[in-house]
């Protein structure tokens, strides 16, 4: 399966490629053709599904998890003090998933700098979205945070709308990260450098030890 964004990416220099081989400029048109090539690679949307029990959270992106550690101060005062980031680059599914089954309670855009999406501060500078999502389970939350090269977040929700977990929820192009907000109960499953499949790995387990006093 192919993400619908990415038609554009693929068709367009594919048959302007071909067009040029064809008409006796191989060099350019083979370039174009390749661009095309990548974008079907880039865009692909394969079948996830998770078959954890439901309060397991599953990965709202593929890639390598960069961080497992405090929340910003913002999401501490919300109840969701512990975050794991997980870096996409270029040559991973950047179609992003529901980490929880529920509804979308708040969703707000934040235009900002493109820095380096390994460096901690873009989680805070960055172009990013906030998207808490409430569920029977509980509540997390999710940034969808733009790279040195990514050009655009694409956000499929309203708030008030519902998804069951490892939905689609969105993509980013091109190479950007995905912050993982939960509550301070929470066990977490992963750790640094390991790496995830959106929709598919668990990583963490709502309500599982007992908060700290």
């Amino acid at each position: 399966m192919i993400a619908p964004e990415g038609w554009p990416f693929i068709l367009v220099p594919g048959l302007l490629g071909t067009g040029l081989v064809v008409f006796g400029f191989p060099w350019a048109g083979w370039i174009l053709v390749g661009l095309g090539a990548f974008g079907l690679y880039f865009f692909r949307n394969p079948p996830r599904a998770c078959s954890a029990p439901p309060e397991v959270v599953c990965s709202p992106a593929d890639g390598k998890v960069i961080l497992v550690g405090d929340a910003p101060e913002e999401l501490c005062e919300r109840g969701l003090p512990r975050q794991v980031s997980v870096f996409m680059s270029v040559f991973d599914v950047h179609v992003n998933r529901a980490p929880i089954g529920g509804e979308l309670v708040e969703y707000r855009y934040n235009p900002g700098r493109k820095i380096s999406a390994f460096k901690e501060k873009a989680s805070l500078e960055n172009e990013q979205n906030l998207c808490v999502l409430r569920g029977e389970t509980g509540t997390v939350a999710f940034k969808q945070i733009a790279g040195i090269i990514a050009r655009r977040i694409v956000f499929d929700l309203e708030v008030g709308d519902t998804v069951a977990r490892g939905d689609r929820i969105g993509l980013i192009r091109y190479g950007s990260r995905v912050d993982l907000f939960l509550p301070a109960e929470s066990e977490i499953l992963v750790t640094v450098g390991e790496r995830v499949r959106a929709g598919e790995s668990p990583m963490a387990r709502l309500g599982a030890v007992e908060p700290a006093q």
